[in-house]
């Protein structure tokens, strides 16, 4: 394999969305540590078994769009490995099932080392098999989900909900309603790195029938959701810290305040689509930096 092949595919991986699963995993250790339950060897694997989901998803949407003629060449994105022949279809379907073949024995791993019971064996076990089948099914399919709009449903689910509340879970060991807050925190902003890349290709998706959320609302109440998410991401930390931690150290989350806000009005401000390439990125690390801080107040608390 050439040097411009394996960069290729590590392209097709899309590293910059990864900081997303690790931020899910980050937040999701510091309340199993917050709570007093800490697993080294648990977080490891549910960090390895995120990131190859998030790969999968990555391959899964490549593929997709490309059997479905999504991507033109008035995509504004980062041209796909797929569309410079680098990589072609076939090949991009084996790595796919690789990864998905990876995601279930990493994922497999995961629960004969953490489980404590027969429900949680069952119970996990079923959740791993319908993240690989979402990871998949965003775009791949007769009728893939992420052209429904629901893409924004699932990346809450997945990298919120599910994603905090199962690290925390598999640790703890016990159900805590409370983490649904800083949980569904985490989702959003995962959420809005996802609105940022279908607002950037909002023209492009509306025209070949891929009807994200974006396309659904539209350029204007699309920035206008995308602040929203920002909001109500914040809001969720806050009430979270004020009402079960209760120290102001819980609060150093805040010190990112200013590249978020600079970051949504920079979103709302700009409506041309090639202004928003490189926020894709940033959203994505302001979203890692949020947790991390998050995730250190809550250990210093």
């Amino acid at each position: 394999m050439t040097k411009n092949a394996v960069r290729m595919w590590i392209e097709t991986a899309r590293p910059k969305t990864l900081p997303l699963a690790i931020a899910s995993i980050i937040t999701g250790a510091a309340l199993a540590a917050w709570s007093g339950k800490f697993n080294w060897t648990i977080t490891l694997l549910c960090l390895l078994t995120t990131i190859l989901l998030q790969i999968l998803s990555n391959f899964a949407n490549d593929y997709g769009d490309h059997q479905k003629g999504s991507d033109t060449a008035e995509r504004i994105g980062p041209l796909r490995g797929i569309q410079q022949g680098m990589i072609n279809a076939e090949q991009l379907k084996i790595g796919l099932i690789v990864v998905a073949i990876a995601s279930l024995c990493c994922g497999a791993l995961l629960i004969v080392v953490a489980y404590q019971n027969m429900a949680d064996l069952l119970a996990f076990s079923l959740l791993g098999v319908l993240a690989v089948v979402a990871a998949i099914t965003y775009t791949v399919g007769t009728k893939p989900y992420g052209y429904m709009g629901l893409g924004d449903l699932s990346v809450l689910l997945f990298f919120g909900i599910l994603g905090v509340g199962g690290t925390y879970y598999l640790q703890a060991q016990q159900l805590n309603f409370a983490i649904l807050l800083p949980a569904i925190a985490t989702g959003l902003l995962a959420s809005a790195v996802l609105n940022i890349n279908n607002l950037r290709d909002i023209e492009q998706d509306r025209k070949v029938g891929k009807n994200t959320l974006a396309v659904r609302l539209g350029t204007e109440n699309g920035r206008r959701y995308h602040c929203l998410l920002l909001i109500v991401a914040m809001s969720c930390y806050c009430i979270f810290n004020i009402v079960y931690v209760q120290k102001m150290t819980a609060f150093l989350f805040v010190l990112a305040l200013p590249w978020l806000i600079k970051h949504g009005v920079f979103v709302y401000r700009h409506k041309d689509p090639l202004a928003l390439r490189p926020m894709l990125a940033q959203m994505s690390l302001i979203a890692l930096l949020i947790n991390g801080l998050f995730s250190l107040g809550l250990l210093l608390s």
